[in-house]
């Protein structure tokens, strides 16, 4: 290795024979002027997709379903929804996470006044929502005639009872084309929970609703489409079959979808890839998972919108010691960043992150945003029930390629859907109960920012620059430095949210 004056630039680290993981390196801090609060961590998932935060769930069937989706992007990041599903599963997903905040809500639920309070109490155990717009026969096509909302039915004892009994009649609507300011401003003066909005005919064509002012005010940085509406990704296979998923999604109103591929360079997902921006040109497309200069520049130049990066390193994937192919995450993510540099396309880091430094270090090398499984995966609004076992309290996580995934639907990632004997290339096991996202990730941004001032880095973007023109300096670790860096020689030790 080259001398240098004080450190190595990650040119000089990651140009040897020996591939890097998070924990083989560390970053020499520079000099900060500026407080932890003022840097900013705004980021991109695509060339068209902008975030306030770097980061990303996982599409596993133990960590992104609607509930993980839908608090990732009210808190700055964004999920991927698994594919773990049958077709119209995992599209009613992405209909709950768009319908969840609104400006308007523009395929609004409606009964009729012959439905029950039965039929309101099953809505909202499956959407969450029991405020229901009340139409002549149960559509959209008749008039608005009442609403039933939970002061309504609270107190009511018979379910069986119907809805014209207990609607309210005397509402307060807008005309279409009103705009959603002044939407809001009629919801505030009138003091109503839903404000409908009606066309000439008094049918109902949009709603907007009191608490998604609630949860504008309480999530800032929440990641939002044009509409107002969250933004939400799907993975898919390659799969001739999945062609029809990949239209019903386009449907849904998805925002991102994400080729799933344990090796994403290959025929299938090219011509995935070339399909999807055919037919759909308006909806970007994460490929990978890839690690190497080759696969990057290859999958670049068919027209991906971003790349997954990462084969082998999460902590319930097998496939390095199983398959012999993969690379050291640290390494992978410089090397393929480096080449999505020259096309202005963003990077992934996928894999490997267990603590907030390891975010800083995929960051640092290259990566515009991290997506997280494991470290997502015991938190409140992953899928799942908590178990307890010897006293902690647990929640199921497995690998895509564990045997039991894959009898599920993980093995299409695999390639390995229509093979009568399948090697699997992940575990099934349990992560620790980490609470709820609205604690957590405000716990993962606040450590973060402490860890760009230490490097004297305020965004993301100057970061990158330091590490392209080698002010940020890197310094290989020994297995004893590593130990030193991390707790030791003590009897206990609270390890809370790491």
């Amino acid at each position: 290795m080259p001398m240098s004056t004080d450190g190595f630039t990650a040119e000089t680290v990651f140009n040897q024979i020996i591939g890097y993981t998070y924990n083989d390196l560390i970053l020499l801090p520079r000099y900060f002027d500026f407080e932890a609060g003022d840097v900013e961590l705004k980021t991109r998932l695509t060339k068209n997709i902008s975030m306030q935060l770097p980061f990303v769930s996982s599409p596993m069937d133990t960590v992104t379903e609607e509930r993980m989706a839908i608090y990732m992007a009210l808190l700055g990041g964004i999920g991927i929804l698994h594919y773990n599903n049958k077709i119209d599963e995992q599209v009613e997903m992405v209909r709950k996470v768009k319908r969840f905040e609104n400006g308007f809500i523009n395929e609004p639920v409606v009964l009729s006044p012959n439905h029950r309070i039965q039929d309101i109490l099953d809505i909202k155990k499956k959407s969450g929502f029991s405020g229901i717009p009340i139409t002549e026969d149960g559509t959209t096509n008749t008039k608005l005639i009442g609403i039933v909302t939970g002061r309504d039915i609270d107190f009511e004892k018979d379910v069986n009872k119907k809805l014209k009994e207990v609607m309210t009649t005397e509402l307060v609507t807008a005309k279409v084309g009103i705009n959603l300011s002044d939407a809001n401003n009629i919801l505030k003066t009138k003091k109503v929970g839903k404000l409908p909005i009606v066309d000439n005919e008094g049918k109902l064509r949009a709603l907007v609703a009191r608490t998604d002012l609630l949860k504008n005010r309480d999530f800032p940085l929440a990641t939002k489409d044009k509409n107002k509406q969250l933004r939400v990704g799907a993975a898919v296979s390659t799969r001739e079959e999945d062609k029809e998923r990949v239209e019903e999604l386009y449907k849904s109103g998805v925002d991102v979808l994400v080729i799933d591929s344990a090796q994403g360079y290959n025929k299938y997902q090219i011509d995935a890839l070339r399909y999807i921006k055919r037919k759909y040109p308006d909806i970007d497309v994460i490929c990978g998972n890839i690690v190497t200069e080759e696969q990057a520049e290859g999958l670049l130049k068919e027209g991906a919108d971003g790349l997954r990066i990462g084969m082998g390193p999460g902590s319930i994937c097998t496939t390095q010691e199983t398959m012999a192919s993969g690379r050291p995450q640290a390494t992978a993510v410089y090397h393929t960043a480096k080449v999505a540099y020259n096309y202005n396309v963003p990077v992934i880091a996928d894999g490997g992150i267990s603590v907030i430094g390891h975010i800083m270090k995929a960051l640092s090398f290259g990566a515009e945003s991290v997506m997280m499984g494991g470290l997502l995966a015991g938190t409140i609004e992953s899928p799942g029930e908590y178990v307890y076992k010897d006293g902690m309290r647990l929640k199921k996580y497995r690998g895509m390629a564990s045997l039991d995934a894959m009898k599920e639907g993980g093995a299409k990632r695999y390639f390995a859907d229509n093979e009568s004997i399948k090697v699997s290339q992940g575990v099934s096991g349990a992560v620790t109960d980490r609470g709820g996202l609205s604690d957590f990730i405000p716990y993962l941004s606040q450590g973060l920012k402490h860890a760009f001032q230490d490097v004297g880095a305020r965004c993301i973007p100057e970061l990158r620059d330091f590490m392209r023109s080698g002010k940020l300096k890197l310094q290989v670790r020994s297995a004893s430095s590593i130990k030193e860096g991390g707790v030791h020689d003590l009897y206990l030790a609270d390890k809370t949210f790491l």
